[in-house]
This record gives structure tokens, sequence and C-alpha cells, in this order.
């Protein structure tokens, strides 16, 4: 019983802290600007199913918290369901004075910036979270400059010798041996370019990581890059840089990108067969690495809500019919042909979609578990 209670604990309430968050964020973009365009709104619900709890405000508009905590929604008045497909037979029999705060009688740009605000404020929040922490926290570097190059190594053999300093990594300033780390590491059987500094002449060097299986401090196994340098590090090595608030936003948007840009090279990794299946995940992977980086403590775990926001942010992006930039798509073919798709399209598109993601999510969960 002791060790179910710790279990549930140390995995399911950070996981759950993780997602309420992320999800609360995303559907309050969706109904911000929803109120803000006059659309009246049925349901704000995180999670899904049966609510657990709830309120009605003085609006109308229901507050749910929901059994399955796997996602959320806004549900404005005259939708059929909580993908936000229109409900044609409610809004013949609406009073002509409500019509105009339906969603769907709203312009297409309007319901195009209710869509993309969902996703936006994914992105704003990952952006706060990162900017907070550069001025709050800072970043430890170690200077980049390497020390030891392995003898018949990627490194050896592409030109990098002992003493070389590393500049950037694929256009990214390199601030600490750390970054170039990092930016190697992500990069397993992918070309980089390397900026070195030697002897104050730049010298560009391009070469491409071995992919290594590596066991983390969570037992883990992670499959990274590796070129075959390093450079030990003491204390007196490592410094404390707090930047100032113009620099943390260019440090805070250079996180993000980088992480979208290694999120899609990721994927596009399974288009050309270097993929490795082992290292998708689902909720209960999540759900084990929310535990995992909360016994690293509170920074560490809002750092990881920041980086999970902004990669389901850009998820619901993608052009699914049931995510956000499956809607996109149909109100973007609307404004192109000046009138929308018929209802019996989209709600194909919804049925296709809703299978494409729901087999995602059996994958990755039959991965996690497997």
């Amino acid at each position: 019983m002791f060790e179910f209670a710790w279990w549930l604990l140390s995995y399911i309430a950070p996981f759950l802290l993780v997602l309420t968050v992320i999800v609360f964020v995303h559907e309050m973009g969706h109904y911000l600007v929803a109120r803000w365009n006059g659309v009246a709104i049925q349901t704000f619900s995180v999670g899904f199913g049966r609510e657990i709890w709830g309120f009605t405000d003085r609006l109308g508009t229901r507050w749910r918290l929901s059994l399955i905590p796997l996602g959320g929604y806004v549900r404005f008045v005259g939708d059929m369901n909580e993908a936000s497909l229109n409900d044609p037979e409610f809004v013949a029999k609406i009073p002509p004075h409500l019509r105009d705060n339906l969603f769907s009688q709203k312009s297409v740009w309007q319901r195009i910036a209710v869509v993309v605000a969902g996703p936006l404020a994914n992105v704003i929040f990952t952006f706060i979270v990162l900017y907070g922490l550069l001025l709050g926290v800072g970043r430890y570097y170690t200077e980049p400059v390497i020390q030891d190059v392995i003898a018949n190594s990627i490194a050896s053999e592409a030109g990098i010798l002992p003493g070389d300093k590393i500049l950037s990594v694929d256009g990214y300033v390199v601030r600490g041996f750390n970054d170039f780390q990092r930016l190697v590491s992500s990069s397993p059987e992918r070309e980089v370019t390397i900026l070195l500094d030697r002897f104050d002449r730049e010298i560009e060097i391009s070469l491409v990581p071995a992919a290594v299986p590596v066991i983390d401090r969570f037992g883990n196994e992670n499959r990274i890059g590796r070129i075959g340098v390093s450079r030990s590090i003491s204390p007196e090595d490592v410094v404390r840089f707090y930047p100032g608030p113009i620099e943390a936003v260019s440090m805070a948007v250079e996180e993000m990108v980088f992480l979208v840009d290694r999120t899609f090279a990721f994927l596009a990794d399974f288009f050309v067969g270097r993929g490795d299946v082992e290292q998708l995940g689902g909720p209960i992977k999540v759900a084990q690495i929310s535990g995992e980086v909360a016994t690293l403590g509170f920074i560490a775990l809002l750092n990881l809500t920041a980086l999970l926001s902004l990669n389901i942010g850009i998820f619901n992006l993608f052009p699914i019919p049931m995510l956000d930039g499956g809607h996109l798509v149909y109100y973007l073919i609307e404004a192109i042909k000046g009138k929308p798709l018929s209802q019996r399209i989209q709600e194909i598109g919804f049925r296709m979609g809703m299978v494409l993601v729901g087999t995602l999510m059996i994958f990755t969960v039959v991965n996690d578990i497997f």
C-alpha cells in the first residue's frame, strides 16, 4: 500500500500537474480570443469524459474538471461535439438576435484567430517561463573549449584539436561546453556544422555524430550523438551567468527555435530510416519523465512543463482533422473558396483524424509498456 501511494505521488501527481497546466493554458488561449470576438461558450473543460468537479459562471459557461486528464476542450454554443463541428439544426432553431454569438456565424478570420490562439498561448507560456528562469535563476556555464580528442574518433578525423573553442553549432551560439554537448547529442547521425576559434582564426567543420545508446541518471536508455571529445570540469570552472532583460529575450527565443528545430529533425528521421521507435513516448513515458524530473526540484519540473507546452502547441498545428491544425486548414480553404467545406466532408475528416490520433496514442502507450 505504501509503495503504491509513493508511486502515485512520485509519478502521477507531477504528471497531472504538468498536463493540467499545459491544457489549461492552451484552452484559455481559445477561450479568451473567443470571448474577445463575442462567441458564446458552453463549456471549458480540462480533461474528457465525466465531470469530477465544476461550476457555471455568470455568463453561462460551465467550467469543469473531467475524469480523463489527457487533454481538454472549449465547446462553443451551437457545437455538435467537443471538436467544434457545427450543429446546423441548433443554428436553425436559435433566435436571430442570438445567432451572431455563435462561433459558426463569426467571420472566417475570427474563427482562424480563435483556433490559432490555443497553440499560440502554449508558445507564449513557454517563452514567459524560459525568460523568467533566465532572469531569476540564470545559467551555469563552463568555457566551451575542447580539452581531449579521442584518437581515430569522428572529431579527430574531422580535424578538431585540443584547445579549440566552440563558437556555434548549426548557427546556434555556444556559450558553454554544456551547450555544445546538447547540440551534438541531439543530432545522432545528422550532419552538424561546427564553428571553431583556433588561435583567433575561425574554422568551420562539418561532421556526423555517431548514434550511441546511453543510460541516464534514472536508468532510461537514450540514443544520442557522440563525436569523441571531452573536457574535465572542476567547481572553479563553472560560472553562473545572468543575462540582461534584452539578452534574455534572444536567449529564450533561441532556445525555443532549437527545441522546435530538433523536434522536426527527430520526426524527419523516421522518413529517412534513422528514427528509433523506442524513443517515441506516450502518456506513460511523460508521466515517468515528469516524476523523475520532479525529484530534481520545482525549477526542473517548471522547465519541463514549458518545453512540453511548446511541443504540444506545435503538435496541435499539424494539419490533422480534430486538432487545431485541421480546423485551420478547413478555415483557410473557406477563406480561399469563399464558402465553407460541406458538413459531410468536415465530419469525414474529423473521423479520420480521430482514428489517426487514436492510433498514435495506442501505439505510443504500447511502446511505453513494451
